[in-house]
């Protein structure tokens, strides 16, 4: 996918939008301290209903994210993502706390198309062709990039006369995308993007999100898959019952899973030891084939299997972020019931 390409200029040097109009300036004034693209503030969201027990689906969180990260926001079903992201963009008023994009209040910050984003849902019309849809969005902007622009950078441009109703799950997910980039974000958020997509599509998309990166964009996503995380974010902020249990790059997020993983093909024998008694194990599963076990010190424990039993097909690897995900908010969740009780 094409990067992002600078606005064209007039011959006075003006940036110029897609109606031809000067396009805003995103830019501090000389000498301003530079506000973080996004910030919550001990933020709280608190649901209550008739009738029912109150649902605090956010606790008090602190966050800063800087212009330009590219950030992974992770976390079991319920764990408080979606809300954070309906504060974030204005659909959701706090119950306590603060939270300023840019300086700004996110509906602030929304009228100055400074954030947009990319949802799991939203009404397309179905009779509109791909190009009217965007078109028929960017009226509602004083200032937007070109339509032909974000088709292209959005990868629909050679769908642009498809109707809607004709596209596929991942085509409408491209165009939402399409959506949120007429305005020309500094900070895009985007939800489940991926969650329509095959897995070709799914590829394309973050080879587009690559571009938009380099480019400066600041970039938030949820993805409940573990590799886009890995492969795309330079940070990870994990979320646990609608608090934030870990929050930094990839690798340390993923060593926070202690230990690593060894499988072997191993019935053990009559005077062999157990899986449990060998050095290091913390813990033991078994498939039809192969033991699986989970060590503090790997070299001991394979070492153990190669000269004290008959196992063969020995592999050891390192924890993965899927691990690490699974111990924190396994932690969280017990460290919870323990403070119930």
């Amino acid at each position: 996918m094409p990067p992002r390409s600078p606005a064209p200029r007039s011959s006075a040097g003006t940036p110029t939008a897609g109606h031809g109009a000067p396009a805003r300036s995103h830019d501090n004034p000389a000498g301003a301290p530079e506000s973080p693209a996004l910030e919550f503030h001990r933020l709280s969201q608190t649901f209550t209903s008739r009738g029912a027990e109150p649902v605090r689906a956010v606790r008090g969180i602190d966050l800063r994210i800087d212009r330009g990260e590219v950030v992974a926001l992770l976390g079991p079903n319920g764990a408080g993502k979606t809300t954070a992201i309906d504060i974030a963009l204005g659909l959701t008023e706090p119950t306590d706390g603060r939270v300023r994009i840019f300086g700004e209040a996110p509906r602030e910050a929304i009228a100055d198309g400074r954030i947009a984003a990319v949802l799991q849902t939203g009404g397309l019309l179905s009779d509109l062709t791909v190009e009217e849809t965007v078109r028929a969005i960017a009226a509602l902007y004083r200032h937007t990039l070109s339509v032909g622009e974000v088709l292209d950078r959005a990868g629909i441009a050679d769908i642009a006369g498809r109707r809607v109703s004709r596209c596929s799950g991942g085509e409408q997910q491209r165009l939402r995308f399409a959506l949120a980039l007429l305005p020309d974000p500094d900070l895009l958020v985007l939800d489940e993007p991926t969650s329509a997509m095959d897995v070709g599509t799914r590829r394309e998309f973050w080879a587009t999100m690559h571009a938009e990166a380099t480019s400066g964009s600041t970039i938030v996503f949820a993805t409940h898959h573990m590799e886009e995380a890995e492969a795309f974010a330079d940070r990870i902020v994990l979320m646990a019952r609608g608090r934030i249990v870990a929050d930094g790059p990839v690798d340390r997020i993923r060593a926070m899973a202690t230990g690593s993983r060894i499988t072997a093909v191993w019935t053990p024998a009559a005077g062999e030891p157990g899986p449990e008694d060998l050095p290091g194990v913390t813990a033991v599963d078994r498939t039809a084939a192969r033991v699986i076990l989970t060590s503090s010190d790997s070299d001991a424990t394979a070492r153990a299997l190669f000269t004290r039993t008959a196992a063969h097909d020995i592999t050891v690897t390192a924890r993965s972020l899927d691990d690490a995900f699974v111990a924190l908010t396994a932690e969280t969740a017990d460290t919870a019931a323990e403070a119930i009780r």
